[in-house]
């Protein structure tokens, strides 16, 4: 049966003409006249209106979150970031990179100098006009050697920034034709700044929505900003995010009305709470992974043998269908996803296999394994669920895996990074030299498993400047194959972005997946219907 009411959305958004939408209606038995308000309410649906306080319910945040940039690691920031910062470029809601504080950009043929013309008129909250000069701090914040930002490893690369009249020049240490996805990343937020150091508060952008109250772990609330730049966009009065870690609390605030979206929907209940006349179910697939990162500077995982034996030690479909609850794909230990335009598609896919993995036990001297495995929720819904499911596959290879449940708050900031094995998620990056370089590249801050390997690291900054794309996909696909045999982490699986909307919620027909809710810009792109 044709539904015409997403046929009339998709004329709306431009995948379909006007005429072939009348003669699939036609097709329906339906009449001229009745198609034509079809269309027209769609056009009306699709219309951005403002006003309403849009109420978020999302599934991260630490009482150690910080307006600071160079602090951001977790989805809520992620959100609450995009609601009052921009940056000189964006991945739009139609998928594309394009300016956002900048008008354009130009690079040299090398690839190695880019120029990123401003956009005029851009004024902060506290009213201060942006310019070259915020520019440079803000990227600034992140670079040099005192820096902690967990963009540190993506500043690397930059050599020098200046200031040529309304432009920001940016000289790099070697060509980067990926460069302008970089400067989106959500750390190199522009904020004010005094002196050539950004203003210490940290929550002065030029987003849509300024910060009214900031509770770290608990709740934010923002107000719209009148002078704005965007046209049609951040059309709330006013945003409440709240950080509520349990997915059942946040799926029965939704189903009271006490939110309006919510992000993480628990998989095992979503096919009940679809069918509640008042919720949407919103999918995305894209970059989403789940990860198991070892500390390699620390034993048993210092040695290879043994990261190999737990990759082949549990069977990652099982992960998928009992976890995932089908809505995501297997994983490879390695983070590139078929989304990402080099993913290794040749590499073989590893498998659940304990009598290689007693092999490799063997080779290193430590079979009858016994090893740790921290876990909570607030690392991914069911990640606990996935830990115990490993355990039970891992004793099949002689290897006992101790699931630790660790407590959801503070889990980033007390168990990531510090424990020797844990869950994790990454949302991945748009491009593959991005997401090595941000967890992957030796050295780098957000190098969860504390691993480097030359060749990956020369492959990483060789690629980076190749030009020739066939050269780039043949670097990318060793890389993904040294870190997939070599590399500490563990990555059984892909999962889809999975939302719940309000009926009374309105968005364009595209849903970004580089991130969840809409790329994070929810409170940016969305409305009340």
């Amino acid at each position: 049966m044709i539904d015409l009411k997403k046929l009339s959305a998709k004329v709306v958004s431009g995948k379909l003409s006007r005429r072939d939408f009348m003669v699939k209606a036609a097709a329906a038995g339906v009449t001229v006249p009745f198609a034509t308000h079809l269309l027209t309410e769609s056009a009306k649906a699709a219309t951005p209106k403002k006003g309403g306080h849009f109420r978020m319910g999302i599934g991260h945040g630490s009482t150690t979150d910080s307006t600071n940039p160079a602090t951001w690691e977790n989805g809520y920031m992620g959100n609450a970031s995009y609601a009052f910062v921009n940056h000189l470029a964006e991945v739009n809601h139609k998928g594309e990179i394009s300016p956002e504080l900048s008008e354009s950009w130009e690079a040299s043929a090398d690839a190695a100098t880019w120029v990123f013309k401003l956009r005029k008129g851009v004024e902060f909250h506290n009213g201060k006009s942006m310019t070259a000069d915020d520019v440079i701090a803000s990227f600034n914040h992140h670079r040099g050697d005192d820096t902690t930002s967990g963009a540190k490893g993506v500043a690397k690369q930059i050599k020098d920034i200046k200031a040529d009249g309304d432009s920001v020049v940016f000289t790099l240490e070697g060509g980067n034709a990926d460069f302008p996805y970089v400067v989106s990343d959500y750390h190199f937020a522009i904020m004010p700044s005094e002196d050539g150091k950004l203003v210490d508060s940290y929550d002065v952008g030029t987003g849509g929505y300024s910060i009214e109250n900031f509770e770290p772990g608990v709740r934010t609330t923002f107000k719209r900003n009148p002078n704005y730049f965007k046209e049609g966009m951040a059309n709330f009065d006013s945003v409440e995010m709240l950080s509520i870690l349990d997915a059942n609390a946040r799926q029965s605030a939704l189903i009271t009305g006490d939110i309006d979206v919510m992000d993480r929907v628990d998989l095992k209940t979503v096919d009940l709470l679809a069918r509640n006349p008042a919720v949407n179910i919103v999918e995305t697939t894209g970059t989403l992974h789940y990860t198991f990162p070892m500390r390699t500077d620390i034993a048993p995982f210092d040695n290879n043998d043994v990261r190999m034996a737990l990759k082949l030690a549990f069977d990652r479909q099982e992960i998928v269908d009992k976890v995932l609850f089908g809505h995501g794909s297997v994983g490879n230990d390695h983070p590139i996803s078929t989304a990402n335009q080099f993913h290794n598609g040749d590499l073989p896919q590893r498998g659940y296999d304990p009598e290689k993995a007693k092999w490799h036990l063997k080779q290193a001297g430590m079979e009858g394994l016994t090893v740790s495995l921290s876990a909570a929720d607030a690392a991914y819904g069911g990640a606990v669920d996935a830990a115990v499911l490993y355990k039970e596959r891992a004793a099949a290879a002689g290897i006992t895996i101790d699931v630790v449940r660790e407590p959801n708050d503070g889990y980033w900031s007390n168990v990531w990074m510090k424990k020797p094995w844990c869950a994790c998620y990454w949302g991945g990056r748009p491009t593959e030299d991005w997401m090595f370089s941000t967890a992957y590249q030796g050295g780098v801050d957000w190098n969860d498993t504390f691993w480097s390997n030359e060749r990956f690291d020369a492959l990483l900054l060789e690629a980076r400047s190749e030009l020739d794309q066939a050269k780039r996909r043949e670097m990318y696909g060793e890389m993904q194959t040294i870190v997939s045999n070599q590399g500490g982490t563990v990555v059984p699986m892909f999962a889809n972005y999975v939302m719940g909307l309000s009926n009374k919620i309105a968005h364009r027909d595209e849903v970004q997946g580089n991130w969840d809710l809409d790329g994070q810009k929810a409170a940016e792109r969305w409305w009340f219907a």
